[in-house]
Protein backbone atom coordinates (compact mmCIF):
# COMPACT_ATOMS: atom_id res chain seq x y z
CA UNK A 1 0.00 0.00 0.00
CA UNK A 2 2.72 2.14 -1.10
CA UNK A 3 2.78 5.79 -2.36
CA UNK A 4 3.81 6.76 -5.85
CA UNK A 5 7.64 6.30 -6.51
CA UNK A 6 7.56 6.88 -9.96
CA UNK A 7 10.61 8.99 -10.09
CA UNK A 8 13.24 6.41 -9.62
CA UNK A 9 12.19 5.33 -13.33
CA UNK A 10 12.69 8.35 -14.79
CA UNK A 11 15.09 8.20 -17.61
CA UNK A 12 18.53 9.23 -16.11
CA UNK A 13 17.83 9.61 -12.52
CA UNK A 14 20.48 7.77 -11.52
CA UNK A 15 22.85 9.85 -13.06
CA UNK A 16 21.24 13.33 -11.88
CA UNK A 17 21.07 11.67 -8.48
CA UNK A 18 25.14 11.11 -8.27
CA UNK A 19 25.93 14.41 -9.79
CA UNK A 20 23.80 16.53 -7.38
CA UNK A 21 24.58 14.51 -3.99
CA UNK A 22 28.19 14.48 -5.38
CA UNK A 23 28.29 18.68 -5.63
CA UNK A 24 26.17 19.29 -2.49
CA UNK A 25 28.64 16.76 -0.41
CA UNK A 26 31.83 18.83 -1.75
CA UNK A 27 30.66 22.48 -1.80
CA UNK A 28 28.52 22.27 1.74
CA UNK A 29 29.95 19.08 3.44
CA UNK A 30 28.76 18.33 7.07
CA UNK A 31 26.70 21.55 6.96
CA UNK A 32 24.27 20.75 4.08
CA UNK A 33 20.72 19.73 5.39
CA UNK A 34 20.08 16.32 4.72
CA UNK A 35 17.15 15.48 2.99
CA UNK A 36 15.42 12.17 2.34
CA UNK A 37 12.96 12.44 -0.50
CA UNK A 38 11.55 11.95 -4.24
CA UNK A 39 13.02 14.29 -7.25
CA UNK A 40 9.41 15.17 -7.69
CA UNK A 41 10.30 17.50 -5.03
CA UNK A 42 12.68 19.55 -6.70
CA UNK A 43 10.98 21.63 -9.97
CA UNK A 44 14.49 22.66 -11.51
CA UNK A 45 16.80 20.68 -13.03
CA UNK A 46 18.82 19.97 -10.42
CA UNK A 47 19.29 19.97 -6.54
CA UNK A 48 21.73 22.93 -6.75
CA UNK A 49 19.88 24.97 -8.30
CA UNK A 50 16.71 24.20 -5.42
CA UNK A 51 19.32 24.83 -3.22
CA UNK A 52 20.78 28.26 -4.38
CA UNK A 53 16.92 29.52 -4.85
CA UNK A 54 16.15 28.43 -0.92
CA UNK A 55 19.59 29.49 -0.18
CA UNK A 56 20.10 26.24 1.75
CA UNK A 57 22.90 24.14 1.59
CA UNK A 58 21.09 20.32 0.74
CA UNK A 59 22.65 16.90 0.37
CA UNK A 60 19.84 15.11 -1.32
CA UNK A 61 19.36 11.17 -0.50
CA UNK A 62 16.83 9.94 -2.98
CA UNK A 63 14.02 7.82 -1.03
CA UNK A 64 12.73 4.83 -2.62
CA UNK A 65 10.78 1.59 -1.36
CA UNK A 66 7.01 1.91 0.06
CA UNK A 67 5.45 3.62 3.12
CA UNK A 68 6.56 0.50 5.62
CA UNK A 69 10.15 1.05 4.34
CA UNK A 70 10.71 4.25 5.59
CA UNK A 71 9.22 3.94 9.00
CA UNK A 72 11.33 0.82 9.31
CA UNK A 73 14.69 3.10 8.32
CA UNK A 74 13.67 5.65 11.03
CA UNK A 75 12.64 2.79 13.87
CA UNK A 76 15.17 0.28 13.58
CA UNK A 77 17.51 1.78 11.70
CA UNK A 78 19.75 4.82 12.02
CA UNK A 79 17.71 7.16 9.74
CA UNK A 80 17.89 9.81 12.65
CA UNK A 81 21.41 10.06 12.06
CA UNK A 82 21.46 9.71 8.72
CA UNK A 83 18.81 12.26 7.89
CA UNK A 84 17.56 15.42 8.92
CA UNK A 85 14.85 15.91 6.48
CA UNK A 86 12.04 13.50 5.06
CA UNK A 87 8.79 13.47 2.85
CA UNK A 88 6.54 11.12 3.35
CA UNK A 89 4.27 8.40 1.24
CA UNK A 90 1.73 10.11 1.64
CA UNK A 91 -1.34 8.92 3.89
CA UNK A 92 -0.82 8.77 8.19
CA UNK A 93 3.00 8.38 8.48
CA UNK A 94 3.01 12.07 10.47
CA UNK A 95 1.00 10.09 13.08
CA UNK A 96 3.19 6.84 13.53
CA UNK A 97 6.60 8.49 12.88
CA UNK A 98 5.27 11.43 15.77
CA UNK A 99 4.28 8.31 17.87
CA UNK A 100 8.03 6.51 18.20
CA UNK A 101 9.69 10.17 18.75
CA UNK A 102 11.45 10.89 15.26
CA UNK A 103 9.98 13.89 13.80
CA UNK A 104 9.85 17.08 15.73
CA UNK A 105 6.90 19.51 16.18
CA UNK A 106 6.95 22.68 13.86
CA UNK A 107 7.29 26.01 14.76
CA UNK A 108 4.83 27.60 12.06
CA UNK A 109 5.82 31.24 13.27
CA UNK A 110 9.13 30.90 11.82
CA UNK A 111 7.90 29.97 8.02
CA UNK A 112 7.28 33.49 6.85
CA UNK A 113 4.83 31.53 3.83
CA UNK A 114 2.53 29.88 6.56
CA UNK A 115 0.45 32.86 5.55
CA UNK A 116 0.14 31.04 2.28
CA UNK A 117 -1.02 27.48 2.66
CA UNK A 118 -4.15 27.21 1.65
CA UNK A 119 -7.70 26.79 4.13
CA UNK A 120 -7.85 23.37 4.02
CA UNK A 121 -4.80 23.08 6.14
CA UNK A 122 -6.26 25.29 8.98
CA UNK A 123 -7.49 23.85 12.23
CA UNK A 124 -11.20 23.54 10.98
CA UNK A 125 -10.07 22.29 7.44
CA UNK A 126 -10.64 19.02 5.55
CA UNK A 127 -7.01 18.27 5.45
CA UNK A 128 -6.00 19.59 8.85
CA UNK A 129 -5.24 15.69 10.34
CA UNK A 130 -3.06 15.37 7.49
CA UNK A 131 -0.07 17.63 8.60
CA UNK A 132 -0.72 17.40 12.32
CA UNK A 133 -0.37 14.58 14.76
CA UNK A 134 -2.58 13.10 17.00
CA UNK A 135 -2.57 15.76 19.84
CA UNK A 136 -3.10 18.09 17.08
CA UNK A 137 0.61 19.42 16.94
CA UNK A 138 1.92 20.35 13.35
CA UNK A 139 4.76 18.18 12.00
CA UNK A 140 4.69 18.23 8.34
CA UNK A 141 4.78 20.93 5.92
CA UNK A 142 2.58 19.51 2.52
CA UNK A 143 4.67 20.45 -0.90
CA UNK A 144 1.98 19.11 -3.33
CA UNK A 145 -1.43 17.18 -3.39
CA UNK A 146 -3.33 15.69 -6.08
CA UNK A 147 -6.82 13.86 -6.86
CA UNK A 148 -5.92 10.63 -9.36
CA UNK A 149 -8.24 10.57 -11.86
CA UNK A 150 -8.19 8.76 -15.70
CA UNK A 151 -6.43 9.80 -18.54
CA UNK A 152 -7.80 9.29 -22.31
CA UNK A 153 -6.89 9.81 -26.06
CA UNK A 154 -9.56 12.20 -27.21
CA UNK A 155 -8.35 12.36 -30.48
CA UNK A 156 -9.68 8.60 -31.19
CA UNK A 157 -12.33 8.52 -28.90
CA UNK A 158 -13.80 11.53 -30.23
CA UNK A 159 -15.36 13.06 -26.93
CA UNK A 160 -14.58 13.50 -23.43
CA UNK A 161 -14.93 11.25 -20.04
CA UNK A 162 -16.04 11.91 -17.04
CA UNK A 163 -16.41 8.19 -15.15
CA UNK A 164 -14.56 5.44 -14.41
CA UNK A 165 -17.46 3.19 -16.33
CA UNK A 166 -15.07 3.96 -19.41
CA UNK A 167 -12.16 1.46 -17.83
CA UNK A 168 -15.03 -1.26 -17.71
CA UNK A 169 -16.80 -0.78 -20.83
CA UNK A 170 -16.99 -3.04 -23.47
CA UNK A 171 -16.05 -0.58 -26.39
CA UNK A 172 -12.49 -0.06 -24.25
CA UNK A 173 -11.80 -4.11 -24.36
CA UNK A 174 -8.45 -4.59 -24.52
CA UNK A 175 -7.39 -0.63 -24.75
CA UNK A 176 -7.85 -0.67 -20.76
CA UNK A 177 -4.62 -0.05 -18.14
CA UNK A 178 -5.05 -0.10 -14.20
CA UNK A 179 -2.00 0.79 -12.20
CA UNK A 180 -0.24 -2.30 -11.18
CA UNK A 181 -0.68 -1.80 -7.41
CA UNK A 182 -3.78 -2.58 -5.12
CA UNK A 183 -3.85 0.55 -3.00
CA UNK A 184 -4.90 2.87 -5.61
CA UNK A 185 -6.48 0.19 -7.78
CA UNK A 186 -8.34 -1.17 -5.71
CA UNK A 187 -9.78 2.52 -4.21
CA UNK A 188 -10.75 3.93 -7.51
CA UNK A 189 -12.51 0.86 -8.21
CA UNK A 190 -14.39 1.17 -5.27
CA UNK A 191 -15.19 4.54 -5.63
CA UNK A 192 -16.85 3.38 -9.27
CA UNK A 193 -18.97 0.65 -7.79
CA UNK A 194 -20.22 2.69 -5.00
CA UNK A 195 -21.14 6.16 -6.18
CA UNK A 196 -23.02 4.12 -9.50
CA UNK A 197 -24.71 1.61 -7.15
CA UNK A 198 -22.98 -1.60 -8.26
CA UNK A 199 -21.78 -2.52 -4.75
CA UNK A 200 -22.59 -1.52 -1.17
CA UNK A 201 -19.46 0.05 0.51
CA UNK A 202 -19.26 2.12 3.23
CA UNK A 203 -15.77 3.85 2.81
CA UNK A 204 -14.08 3.08 -0.32
CA UNK A 205 -10.40 3.87 1.65
CA UNK A 206 -11.04 1.19 3.91
CA UNK A 207 -12.67 -2.07 3.12
CA UNK A 208 -14.10 -4.19 4.96
CA UNK A 209 -13.27 -8.05 3.92
CA UNK A 210 -16.36 -8.43 1.89
CA UNK A 211 -15.74 -5.36 0.19
CA UNK A 212 -12.70 -6.38 -0.75
CA UNK A 213 -13.86 -9.66 -2.25
CA UNK A 214 -16.68 -7.73 -3.91
CA UNK A 215 -14.01 -5.23 -5.50
CA UNK A 216 -11.82 -7.68 -6.73
CA UNK A 217 -13.49 -10.03 -7.85
CA UNK A 218 -15.36 -7.50 -10.12
CA UNK A 219 -11.79 -6.90 -11.56
CA UNK A 220 -10.88 -10.47 -11.94
CA UNK A 221 -14.20 -11.00 -13.97
CA UNK A 222 -13.02 -7.84 -16.18
CA UNK A 223 -9.51 -8.96 -16.49
CA UNK A 224 -10.57 -12.48 -17.48
CA UNK A 225 -12.91 -11.52 -20.32
CA UNK A 226 -9.99 -9.60 -21.27
CA UNK A 227 -10.43 -5.97 -20.68
CA UNK A 228 -7.47 -4.84 -19.56
CA UNK A 229 -4.27 -4.07 -22.32
CA UNK A 230 -2.10 -4.57 -19.38
CA UNK A 231 -1.05 -3.03 -15.71
CA UNK A 232 1.39 -0.38 -16.00
CA UNK A 233 3.95 -0.92 -13.79
CA UNK A 234 6.10 2.40 -13.98
CA UNK A 235 6.13 5.86 -15.24
CA UNK A 236 7.64 5.27 -18.25
CA UNK A 237 5.85 2.12 -19.17
CA UNK A 238 2.31 4.33 -18.14
CA UNK A 239 3.59 7.12 -20.62
CA UNK A 240 3.82 4.67 -23.52
CA UNK A 241 1.19 2.84 -23.47
CA UNK A 242 -0.79 6.30 -23.62
CA UNK A 243 1.71 7.64 -26.45
CA UNK A 244 2.20 4.19 -28.30
CA UNK A 245 -2.01 4.08 -28.61
CA UNK A 246 -1.84 0.72 -27.19
CA UNK A 247 -4.37 1.68 -24.84
CA UNK A 248 -7.24 4.56 -25.17
CA UNK A 249 -8.59 4.66 -21.26
CA UNK A 250 -5.83 4.16 -18.61
CA UNK A 251 -6.21 5.22 -14.69
CA UNK A 252 -2.86 7.01 -13.72
CA UNK A 253 -1.36 10.26 -12.04
CA UNK A 254 -1.44 13.45 -13.52
CA UNK A 255 2.02 13.72 -14.82
CA UNK A 256 1.73 10.59 -17.10
CA UNK A 257 -0.78 12.37 -18.54
CA UNK A 258 0.87 15.43 -18.87
CA UNK A 259 3.96 13.67 -20.46
CA UNK A 260 2.48 11.48 -22.48
CA UNK A 261 0.90 14.70 -24.58
CA UNK A 262 3.73 16.45 -24.89
CA UNK A 263 4.92 13.62 -27.52
CA UNK A 264 1.86 15.17 -29.44
CA UNK A 265 -1.04 12.71 -28.37
CA UNK A 266 -4.26 14.55 -27.92
CA UNK A 267 -4.53 13.20 -23.92
CA UNK A 268 -7.01 14.54 -21.39
CA UNK A 269 -7.17 13.99 -17.98
CA UNK A 270 -10.67 13.31 -16.54
CA UNK A 271 -12.65 14.87 -14.01
CA UNK A 272 -14.52 11.69 -13.02
CA UNK A 273 -18.34 12.37 -11.71
CA UNK A 274 -17.81 9.36 -9.13
CA UNK A 275 -14.88 10.68 -7.44
CA UNK A 276 -10.75 10.41 -7.32
CA UNK A 277 -8.08 9.38 -4.78
CA UNK A 278 -6.80 12.16 -3.06
CA UNK A 279 -3.55 12.68 -1.79
CA UNK A 280 -1.04 14.57 -0.16
CA UNK A 281 3.11 14.51 0.35
CA UNK A 282 4.51 16.42 3.30
CA UNK A 283 7.70 17.44 4.74
CA UNK A 284 8.65 16.72 8.39
CA UNK A 285 11.87 17.93 10.40
CA UNK A 286 13.56 14.83 12.13
CA UNK A 287 15.01 14.55 15.59
CA UNK A 288 18.52 14.05 14.96
CA UNK A 289 17.91 17.34 12.30
CA UNK A 290 17.25 19.33 15.28
CA UNK A 291 20.01 17.89 17.55
CA UNK A 292 22.34 18.66 14.77
CA UNK A 293 21.08 22.40 14.66
CA UNK A 294 19.64 22.46 10.70
CA UNK A 295 16.49 24.35 12.11
CA UNK A 296 17.36 27.62 10.47
CA UNK A 297 17.98 25.69 6.97
CA UNK A 298 14.93 23.39 7.33
CA UNK A 299 12.38 26.35 7.94
CA UNK A 300 13.91 28.54 4.75
CA UNK A 301 13.60 25.51 2.49
CA UNK A 302 9.84 25.19 3.70
CA UNK A 303 9.24 28.70 3.21
CA UNK A 304 10.47 27.84 -1.10
CA UNK A 305 7.89 25.28 -0.72
CA UNK A 306 4.97 26.96 0.25
CA UNK A 307 6.28 30.28 -2.30
CA UNK A 308 4.22 31.03 -5.42
CA UNK A 309 7.58 29.96 -7.23
CA UNK A 310 7.29 26.72 -6.40
CA UNK A 311 3.42 26.43 -6.80
CA UNK A 312 3.26 27.42 -10.16
CA UNK A 313 6.76 25.29 -10.85
CA UNK A 314 5.51 22.22 -10.02
CA UNK A 315 1.97 22.47 -11.80
CA UNK A 316 3.65 23.12 -15.40
CA UNK A 317 6.39 20.33 -14.76
CA UNK A 318 4.29 17.70 -12.76
CA UNK A 319 0.97 19.04 -12.73
CA UNK A 320 0.74 18.37 -9.30
CA UNK A 321 -1.86 20.52 -6.84
CA UNK A 322 -0.11 23.28 -5.17
CA UNK A 323 -0.72 23.89 -1.63
CA UNK A 324 -0.74 27.66 -1.32
CA UNK A 325 -3.17 30.71 -2.34
CA UNK A 326 -2.67 33.25 -5.05
CA UNK A 327 -1.14 31.05 -7.48
CA UNK A 328 -3.44 32.06 -10.09
CA UNK A 329 -2.50 35.84 -9.65
CA UNK A 330 0.88 34.98 -9.67
CA UNK A 331 0.58 33.35 -12.89
CA UNK A 332 -1.58 35.96 -14.66
CA UNK A 333 1.37 38.92 -13.15
CA UNK A 334 4.46 36.71 -14.38
CA UNK A 335 6.12 38.45 -17.20
CA UNK A 336 8.18 35.22 -17.70
CA UNK A 337 5.38 33.11 -18.74
CA UNK A 338 3.56 33.18 -22.23
CA UNK A 339 -0.28 33.84 -22.51
CA UNK A 340 -0.52 30.12 -23.94
CA UNK A 341 1.45 28.64 -20.99
CA UNK A 342 -0.76 31.05 -18.80
CA UNK A 343 -3.86 30.04 -20.28
CA UNK A 344 -2.71 26.08 -19.79
CA UNK A 345 -1.90 26.47 -16.48
CA UNK A 346 -5.01 28.36 -15.25
CA UNK A 347 -7.41 25.91 -16.50
CA UNK A 348 -4.83 22.83 -14.72
CA UNK A 349 -5.99 24.92 -11.71
CA UNK A 350 -10.04 25.12 -12.15
CA UNK A 351 -9.79 21.51 -13.48
CA UNK A 352 -8.01 20.53 -10.30
CA UNK A 353 -10.72 22.88 -8.04
CA UNK A 354 -13.06 20.72 -9.65
CA UNK A 355 -11.81 17.34 -8.95
CA UNK A 356 -11.27 18.25 -5.20
CA UNK A 357 -15.06 19.28 -4.81
CA UNK A 358 -16.50 15.86 -6.12
CA UNK A 359 -18.12 14.54 -2.90
CA UNK A 360 -17.18 10.98 -3.92
CA UNK A 361 -13.59 11.69 -3.43
CA UNK A 362 -11.82 9.64 -1.31
CA UNK A 363 -8.43 10.17 0.62
CA UNK A 364 -5.69 7.61 0.68
CA UNK A 365 -5.16 5.52 3.42
CA UNK A 366 -1.89 3.16 3.60
CA UNK A 367 -2.96 1.36 7.06
CA UNK A 368 -6.38 0.15 5.99
CA UNK A 369 -8.13 -2.44 8.82
CA UNK A 370 -8.16 -5.35 6.67
CA UNK A 371 -4.75 -4.63 4.99
CA UNK A 372 -3.82 -8.52 4.34
CA UNK A 373 -7.11 -9.06 3.20
CA UNK A 374 -6.21 -6.63 0.31
CA UNK A 375 -2.77 -8.49 -0.33
CA UNK A 376 -4.38 -11.38 -0.44
CA UNK A 377 -7.61 -10.50 -3.05
CA UNK A 378 -4.46 -8.78 -5.29
CA UNK A 379 -2.71 -11.78 -5.66
CA UNK A 380 -5.89 -13.47 -6.35
CA UNK A 381 -6.68 -10.36 -9.22
CA UNK A 382 -2.90 -10.68 -10.59
CA UNK A 383 -2.65 -14.63 -10.92
CA UNK A 384 -6.38 -14.60 -12.81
Amino acid sequence: MHRRNFIKNFTGITSLFYLNNLFNKNAFASDALKILTINIAKVTETWAEMSAKAGVPISFHQKIGSASDLIEIFSNSNGIDLYDAVTDNGGNQEDILSQKKVIETIDVSLIKNWKNIIPEYKTSGNYNSTIRNDKGDVVGIPYLSNADSMAYNKAKIGADINSWEALFDSQFKGYSSLQNSLGPTITTTAIYLKQSSKQDIKNPSNLTKGEIRGVCQFLINMKKRGQFKKLWDSFDDGVNLLVNEDVLVSSCWEPIAIFAKRNGINIKYGIMKEGHLTWNNIWMFTKGGKTRGQEKNFYKLMDLYLSPWFGTRLLDKYGFTPQMIGIKKYIEDSEKIDLLKKQILIERLVDKQKRFSIKGNSWQNLYPNEVATYKEWWQKFLAA
